[in-house]
């Protein structure tokens, strides 16, 4: 009941399921200092008790005693400090936030904000304001006393303030710097994969294909989105579940990170148990929010380290694009080591229960790095260096996964028009491109490519050992 007299910006998190209220949580500034400041409060508490009515002064030497005037002029004189500080420190976060935006991209405002160090670094500022805050006012009505305790704490929180403010400095500058945001991004994009992706669902993922026909599915019915929105997470593992106790087989014609329209198709059924099923109980498992999170959605990070090079490009900053390349790349390797490609959930018993849109190897691919090739255009020591980056990944993954990585770089290379490209940029490239062919097994197809591009400066482009 008592939800209703809370504001919609707290009521909608105890409507959200424990993992997206987690997320989202983590995600809010005021979460961390929110926990500092009740902290402070019950610390404010301790400290009142041991000075006023423990009267800690009496078992204490007479040095650490301060009477009541010093004590409160301390205190108050601390109040403008850590709040100078706070300002300071709230108008960095505004800085690092613009300059986000503006240079690299709108959805790493929350990654900052998310970061547990900026959190902490905000929370102490808060905290220790409130905690003067507090002692002040007791103070004030307050004859002569000796106090102990709150000139202590007092004073350790002024040198802790200070110093978390250089700190923050450092945190703020550094977390700029590009090798970071792209290592933290690919960081974090790791952790949904291993998290999200592989301990959840690779225990239940079948490699055998599995074809239902048509009399299997004759009583194949249709659930449709009771409300529009983003699916931001699938519970597969209650989905799973409850499919087998039902009997059915579920194919989900969405995936997360999709965008549905009330009344669009999530997914179909059909089994023993199809007639009798509860399909609510199924809408349950599947999140939908009005906006997209990365719980799940690797394609999500993907996204965000794709767009940190495509808005470098427009900055005509090269370096900052091949650098996010290079990460790209060992995520991708990550993804192929972490995941299997199959769309089949089988529960405990072995029986297929849920079917998910197929993705393939080189559906990341291009989500890694389709809209940076695009965004390059005819800049091309950037396409070199993607043709590069795909053969550094194809020296590492399975040998199954060779054909789209070669694919990919073929057809970047099929859209460049050979008349307009300097002679060096050519040569540069078909010796990244043999490289690539080299590792995938099409030297053959390279030859064609050489062939459209008319001979190059290096000779065969033999393989330096």
């Amino acid at each position: 009941m008592f939800k209703k007299f809370l504001p919609w910006q707290l009521r909608k998190y105890f409507d959200m399921p424990r993992s997206v209220r987690k997320h989202e949580l983590q995600s809010t500034l005021w979460y961390m200092p929110a926990i500092y400041i009740i902290c402070a409060i019950l610390f404010s508490g301790l400290t009142l008790y041991l000075d006023l009515k423990v009267n800690l002064s009496q078992f204490t030497p007479e040095l650490m005693h301060a009477s009541t005037q010093p004590t409160r002029l301390l205190v108050s004189s601390l109040i403008g400090g850590i709040l100078t500080l706070s300002a300071f420190t709230l108008n960095s976060v505004l800085v690092v936030l613009t300059t986000f935006s503006g240079q690299f991209s709108p959805r790493m405002l929350l990654n900052f904000v998310a970061d547990r160090t900026t959190q902490h670094f905000v929370g102490i500022f808060h905290g220790s304001f409130v905690y003067v805050l507090i002692t002040f006012l007791f103070l004030t009505s307050q004859s002569e006393e000796n106090f102990v305790v709150i000139p202590a704490v007092t004073f350790m929180l002024a040198f802790i303030t200070v110093m978390t403010f250089i700190l923050f400095i450092n945190h703020a500058t550094s977390w700029m710097q590009v090798h970071n945001i792209a290592t933290n991004m690919k960081k974090e994009s790791i952790s949904i994969v291993r998290t999200s992706l592989s301990d959840e669902l690779e225990e239940f993922r079948s490699g055998t294909p599995v074809h239902f026909d048509k009399e299997e599915r004759i009583n194949e019915k249709e659930a449709c989105s009771l409300e529009s929105g983003y699916i931001q997470l699938i519970d597969f593992r209650s989905m799973i579940e409850e499919a087998r106790k039902d009997r059915i087989v579920i194919q989900l014609q969405k995936k997360v990170g999709d965008y549905v329209l009330r009344g669009t198709s999530l997914f179909t059924f059909w089994g023993e148990g199809a007639k009798d099923i509860n399909v609510k109980k199924y809408h349950k498992f599947l999140e939908i929010g009005y906006k997209e999170t990365e719980i799940q959605d690797i394609k999500m990070g993907m996204t965000k380290l794709s767009e940190i090079g495509v808005k470098s490009l427009g900055n005509d900053d090269p370096k900052t694009a091949i650098t996010i390349i290079h990460q790209m790349a060992d995520l991708l390797l990550e993804v192929e080591n972490d995941i299997t490609f199959t769309p089949y959930l089988a529960d405990s018993d072995g029986c297929v229960r849920v079917i998910m849109e197929s993705e393939s190897f080189s559906y990341y691919l291009y989500r890694g790095y389709g809209y940076i090739r695009h965004y390059a255009g005819e800049n091309y020591l950037i396409i070199s260096e993607i043709i590069l980056a795909l053969s550094l990944v194809a020296q590492s993954i399975s040998k199954d996964k060779l054909k789209e990585v070669w694919e990919f770089g073929k057809n970047t290379m099929d859209h460049i028009d050979e008349k307009l490209i300097y002679d060096l940029d050519r040569d540069y490239l078909l010796e990244k491109l043999y490289s690539l062919a080299y590792y995938t097994g099409h030297e053959d197809d390279f030859h064609q490519i050489e062939e459209r591009f008319g001979e190059s400066g290096s000779e065969g482009h033999k393989m330096e050992n």
